[in-house]
C-alpha cells in the first residue's frame, strides 16, 4: 500500500496528489500516534528532562500541525464541496485533541517536574521561553480545573472552533454567490481598460459575451473607485455589506453564529477565571488589559479625528461642488476620493499602476530583502495546488534559509484577504536544521491575455506587508520549533516585521529597481513620485480611524459587553465616539468581519494599530541612516526577526532601538502633527 501523502513528512507537502479521502485516515493515524506518544511522556519513570518531555512531544504534535495545516490551507485556497467536508469533519478531532492535550494533568506534572529541575539551569534561553509558554497555556487550555467545568471547557473550544469555520465558509459562499453580468459597456463607464479586460476575459470562461463584475477585490474595488455609474457603485456596495447576513439565504447568515461565538467566548473566560474573553486574550499578549488598549486607542483616536474630520469636509465639498453628490454616501467614498486625488496631486492610481507589473514587483521586493539581508530568492521546482502557484527558495552565502509559495491572485474557491502561514518551522533534529517554509497568500489581479498582471501601489504595499510576516518566519536562527520565527510572538506584535516592510514601498531608490511602465518600459518618473509622495497621506485620517473603529468594536465586543446584546448598537456606539463615516443602517460589516469572529484576532484586532507604533519607530532607525542598508538591516535581523518568540517583544525592541517604543514616528509618517490643523 503506498503511503498516504499527508503522511509524507519527507520534504514539501504533495499537493498534487492530496485528495480529500486522504483526510480521515492520515489525522487519524496521527491522533492515535500523538496519543500514543504522550502515554510514553506520562508513564515513564526517566526523570523529566528536555529529551523525555519536550523533543517526544514536539515530534508528535508536530505532525499533526504540518498535515493539518495542510488541509487548512487547501481549504482556504482551493475549497471545494469535498475538501470542505472533509476538512469540517476532522476539524472537530484536532480541535478535541488540543484541549485534550492542554487539560492533561500528568502531562502537565511533567512540564512542572522539568521546571523545578536541577536540568532546567542548563535549557538555552529559547527552550526555557517555551517551557514557560507551555505552563501557561496548560493554565489557559483549563488544566487546572476541576469537573465538570474540565469537560464543558473542552465542549466549548470544540465549538468554537467549528463556529470559526462556519463562519468563514459563509463569507467565502455569499461573496463566490454574486455574479453580475453586463453586456453594454457605458454602463461601465470610467472603469480603467484593463479592469473592463478582467471583467470581459471571466464573462468568457463563464460562455458569456460582455463583462462579469463579482465580490472579489480586483472587481469590487475598481467599481466602487471608478465607475461613473452611481446605481451600479450602490448595487455593488449593497451586496458587499450584506453578505452573510439575514439579507441573504439563511443557511448562509452568520448572525446566529455571531451570538453564539460571543457567548461561548465569554463562557470559556469565566470558566477560566477571568472576567471575560478580552481579558483572557490579552494573557498572551504585550498589552496588560483591557482598559490600556482602549485608552490606547482612545488616545489614537483623539489625535487622528481632527484630520479625520478635516479630510472628510474637503471630501465632501468636493463631491458637492465639482462632482454635484448633494450627499456623500458610503458607495460615493472610494469613486470621490479618487477624484479629489486626481484634481489635487494631478496623478491616478490607475496611472501609477501601469508602472507596476508583477515581475518587476518581485524583482523589487526580492531586491530590497537582498540589499537589508544579503538573501536572495530564487524559483524552485515544488507540488502546489493550482497552476497560478509559485515556489521560490531563499539562500544565504550558497546555503538554503528557507522557502516560500505565492498564490497571489483572486479566484473562485480562494478566501478573500491576503495572508501568510507556515507549512513548516524551523527545527533542530539532532545535528539536522529543518528550515522553515511559508505559504503567502494575496487576491490581486491576474494577467489578462498576453499582458502581465499590473499591482496598484497599494497591492504593492500588501505584498510586501504579507512578505514581512514571511521573513519573520524564514530569518529565524531559533531551533526551538515552538519559539521560533512567528511561534510564541505576542499576539500584538507580529504585525511588527510585516508593517515594517511597507515602508520601503515609499523609497526612491526602491521604486527604482521595481518599476517598469507596461507600454514604455520606463521606469516611475520622479515628477509621478513626488506626487505620490506628496498624496502618501491623503486623507489618512479618515483611514486611521476606521481602522480605530473596528479595533474598538471588537475590544468592547470581547469585553464587558453582554454576549446576548446588539451588537449592531455597540457598533454604532463606536462610530459615535470615533468614526467620521456612517454607513447605511442595512449594512452587516460584522457578519462579514472574518478577523475577529474566525481569524485569530478575536479582542486582538488592536494588534495592526499597536504594532504600527513599533514598526514606524523601528523603520525610523533607518530613515536615521539614510534609508535600506545592510548595517541597520543586519541589527533588525539580529535583534528582531531572528530570536522570534524565544524573548518578549519589548526586550526585542529595545535590543534594536535602544529604548522602549514612542509614538511620534507613526504620527509623523501618517502626517498627524496636531499644529497642522488650522
Amino acid at each position: 500500500m503506498s503511503l498516504n501523502p499527508l503522511l509524507d513528512f519527507s520534504g514539501l507537502p504533495r499537493f498534487a496528489d492530496i485528495t480529500p479521502d486522504h483526510i480521515a485516515p492520515a489525522i487519524d493515524q496521527i491522533l492515535a500516534d500523538a496519543r500514543a506518544a504522550i502515554d510514553d511522556i506520562t508513564a515513564g519513570d526517566a526523570p523529566a528532562s528536555w529529551g523525555t518531555v519536550l523533543e517526544p512531544l514536539t515530534d508528535a504534535t508536530e505532525r499533526l500541525g504540518r498535515a493539518w495545516g495542510v488541509v487548512g490551507h487547501l481549504n482556504a485556497v482551493v475549497n471545494t464541496p469535498p475538501l470542505r467536508d472533509a476538512y469540517n469533519a476532522n476539524l472537530p478531532k484536532v480541535s478535541m485533541f488540543s484541549t485534550e492535550l492542554g487539560q492533561n494533568l500528568e502531562l502537565f506534572a511533567r512540564f512542572k517536574d522539568l521546571k523545578a529541575s536541577a536540568g532546567y539551569a542548563a535549557l538555552s534561553g529559547a527552550q526555557k521561553a517555551l517551557l514557560d509558554h507551555d505552563l501557561r497555556d496548560f493554565v489557559l487550555a483549563g488544566a487546572d480545573l476541576e469537573e465538570p467545568a474540565k469537560s464543558r471547557f473542552a465542549e466549548v473550544e470544540t465549538r468554537l472552533a467549528e463556529l470559526a469555520a462556519k463562519f468563514e465558509q459563509n463569507v467565502l459562499d455569499a461573496t463566490d454567490a454574486f455574479a453580475l453580468y453586463v453586456d453594454d459597456v457605458k454602463e461601465l463607464a470610467g472603469l480603467p481598460d484593463d479592469v473592463l479586460a478582467l471583467f470581459a476575459a471571466v464573462a468568457e470562461a463563464d460562455g458569456k459575451s460582455g463583462y462579469k463584475i463579482t465580490l472579489q477585490m480586483p472587481f469590487y474595488l475598481p467599481v466602487l473607485q471608478y465607475a461613473d455609474k452611481r446605481e451600479l457603485r450602490r448595487e455593488l456596495y449593497d451586496a458587499y455589506v450584506k453578505r452573510a447576513s439575514e439579507f441573504g439565504p439563511a443557511e448562509l447568515d452568520n448572525t446566529a453564529i455571531i451570538g453564539e461565538k460571543l457567548g461561548l467566548a465569554r463562557e470559556s473566560a469565566e470558566l477560566l477565571g477571568f472576567a471575560d474573553f478580552a481579558t483572557l486574550s490579552l494573557e498572551t499578549k504585550m498589552a496588560d488589559s483591557p482598559s490600556e488598549v482602549i485608552a490606547f486607542l482612545r488616545d489614537l483616536a483623539a489625535r487622528a479625528k481632527p484630520f479625520a474630520v478635516k479630510d472628510r469636509t474637503e471630501l465632501e465639498a468636493f463631491a458637492r461642488e465639482t462632482l454635484g453628490l448633494d450627499t456623500l454616501e458610503a458607495w460615493d467614498l472610494a469613486y470621490a476620493a479618487e477624484k479629489l486625488r486626481v484634481a489635487r496631486y494631478a496623478f491616478s492610481e490607475q496611472e501609477v499602476k501601469q508602472y507596476f507589473p508583477e515581475h518587476k514587483a518581485l524583482e523589487g521586493l526580492f531586491g530590497v530583502v537582498d540589499t537589508l539581508y544579503g538573501v536572495s530568492a530564487k524559483p524552485a521546482d515544488a507540488p502546489v495546488w493550482h497552476p497560478d502557484v509559485r515556489y521560490f527558495e531563499l539562500v544565504k552565502d550558497g546555503e538554503l534559509v528557507g522557502g516560500f509559495y505565492l498564490d497571489l491572485y483572486a479566484r473562485e474557491n480562494k478566501r478573500g484577504g491576503a495572508w501568510m502561514d507556515d507549512a513548516r518551522g524551523r527545527r533542530k533534529k539532532g545535528e539536522v536544521v529543518q528550515t522553515p517554509v511559508a505559504y503567502l497568500t494575496c487576491n490581486f489581479s491576474r494577467p489578462v491575455g498576453d499582458k502581465p498582471a499590473l499591482f496598484t501601489h497599494d497591492e504593492v504595499i500588501t505584498l510586501f506587508h504579507e512578505f514581512g510576516h514571511g521573513l519573520h518566519h524564514l530569518l529565524t536562527r531559533v531551533d526551538v520549533l515552538g519559539v521560533a520565527g512567528i511561534n510564541g510572538v505576542e499576539w500584538d506584535a507580529v504585525e511588527l516585521p510585516s508593517q515594517f516592510m511597507e515602508n520601503f514601498c515609499w523609497e526612491w531608490d526602491v521604486l527604482l529597481g521595481m518599476t517598469s511602465h507596461i507600454e514604455t518600459g520606463e521606469t516611475l518618473p520622479r515628477a509621478l513620485f513626488d506626487k505620490m509622495l506628496a498624496a502618501k497621506n491623503f486623507q489618512s485620517g479618515m483611514q486611521t480611524v476606521r481602522q480605530i473603529e473596528f479595533a474598538l468594536f471588537d475590544m468592547r465586543l470581547y469585553g464587558d459587553f453582554d454576549p446576548e446584546g446588539d451588537w449592531l448598537k455597540l457598533l454604532d456606539e463606536v462610530r459615535a465616539e470615533v468614526a467620521v463615516n456612517f454607513p447605511p443602517a442595512y449594512n452587516r460589516f460584522p457578519n462579514g468581519f472574518s478577523h475577529i469572529f474566525a481569524g485569530g484576532y478575536s479582542a486582538g484586532y488592536y494588534s495592526y494599530k499597536w504594532a504600527e507604533v513599533l514598526s514606524a519607530d523601528a523603520y525610523a532607525a533607518f530613515e536615521e541612516a539614510g534609508g535600506a542598508n545592510p548595517v541597520t538591516g543586519k541589527r533588525f535581523w539580529d535583534e528582531i526577526l531572528a530570536v522570534g518568540g524565544s524573548r518578549p517583544a519589548l526586550e526585542s525592541f529595545r535590543a534594536f532601538r535602544g529604548r522602549d517604543p514612542e509614538i511620534d514616528a507613526l504620527l509623523r509618517h501618517s502626517g498627524m502633527i496636531a499644529e497642522e490643523i488650522r
